[in-house]
């Protein structure tokens, strides 16, 4: 699935970052009269409607969804007063579940790992070029063998142990660090299991990267597991994180062939690759308010 990122798209300012674009989701059960009350509203406002996706779960009677882009100028100044209005003029009146952002402003990002490197680094190296519109706050790990390889990109390093026998101490000093800090926590290879008060009290959403596809080869050595069992795919799974252990909406999934030639180590190696594609593909999507829940499902504009 390739879906073209919205840099480069837009109006920008002198340093980068895009001008006067909002992006505007919405949620509500369909009916007629939905897009044209959505497009009447910004026109009212002053905007121009630059993309417009939407989805309906049914012909009728089911869940619809949009994602509009538009060009508002004066946005920033305009925002509170535009999401004011639109929750009165339209949200109340069809019942919507709705979220308006700006593109200027990229997400808090707090990256948590553990000794495993690679989603970390490249989620790193593709921020860096500028890859992913994302604003990495801190990196939070249970060990301090990362340290070393995050220097480079300037970015804080909290090392925080954490085990089931010290999980609640170390889960409170991750929050005290994350409650309203983040927009977005993702979980690059953290080997711990969060507890049902963190995901609640952290205050936004997690994305996980789950080797292989879920619920196949859960548990230790998971390509070992795979190799033994003969497998002709390696693929890898990015999901929201929810108290049900890796049974999160799914945002994103790919695979690679391999054969009987592959040993495990090479299994190792070709996950890590579908790994790293998988998780940046997902955290670009979120960033870019590109998906929207729908039950356990997610719907990816």
């Amino acid at each position: 699935m390739d879906i073209q990122t919205d840099a480069g798209r837009y109006p920008r300012l002198d340093g980068g970052a895009v001008k006067d674009v909002g992006r505007l989701l919405l949620r509500c059960g369909d009916r007629p009269g939905l897009v044209a009350a959505v497009s009447a509203f910004l026109a009212r406002s002053g905007a121009n409607i630059v993309s417009l996706d939407q989805h309906a779960t049914e012909q009728s009677g089911g869940t619809f969804m949009q994602r509009t882009i538009f060009h508002l100028p004066g946005l920033a100044a305009a925002r509170d007063g535009l999401e004011r209005d639109f929750a009165e003029q339209v949200a109340t009146q069809f019942e919507m579940d709705f979220r308006l952002t700006e593109a200027s402003k990229p997400k808090r990002v707090a990256i948590m790992a553990s000794k495993d490197d690679h989603c970390l680094l490249d989620l790193l190296w593709r921020n860096r070029r500028g890859e992913l519109d994302m604003s990495v706050v801190m990196v939070i790990s249970n060990h301090a063998d990362l340290a070393d390889r995050v220097r480079p990109f300037g970015v804080p390093f909290l090392h925080v142990p954490a085990t089931k026998d010290v999980r609640a101490q170390a889960e409170e000093r991750q929050l005290d660090v994350l409650r309203g800090n983040v927009d977005l926590v993702v979980l690059a290879r953290y080997m711990q299991i969060l507890s049902p008060r963190f995901l609640v009290e952290v205050g936004c959403p997690l994305i996980n990267i789950h080797h292989s596809f879920l619920p196949s080869f859960i548990g230790a050595a998971p390509y070992r597991q795979a190799k033994e069992r003969g497998v002709k795919l390696v693929g890898a799974t990015a999901h929201y994180v929810t108290d049900e252990l890796d049974e999160g909406p799914i945002i994103e999934q790919d695979v690679v062939r391999v054969d009987h030639r592959h040993g495990v180590s090479d299994l190792v190696r070709l996950g890590a690759d579908v790994e790293r594609a998988v998780l940046s593909r997902a955290v670009l999507w979120h960033c870019e308010d590109r998906i929207i829940r729908y039950g356990n499902q997610t719907i990816v504009f």
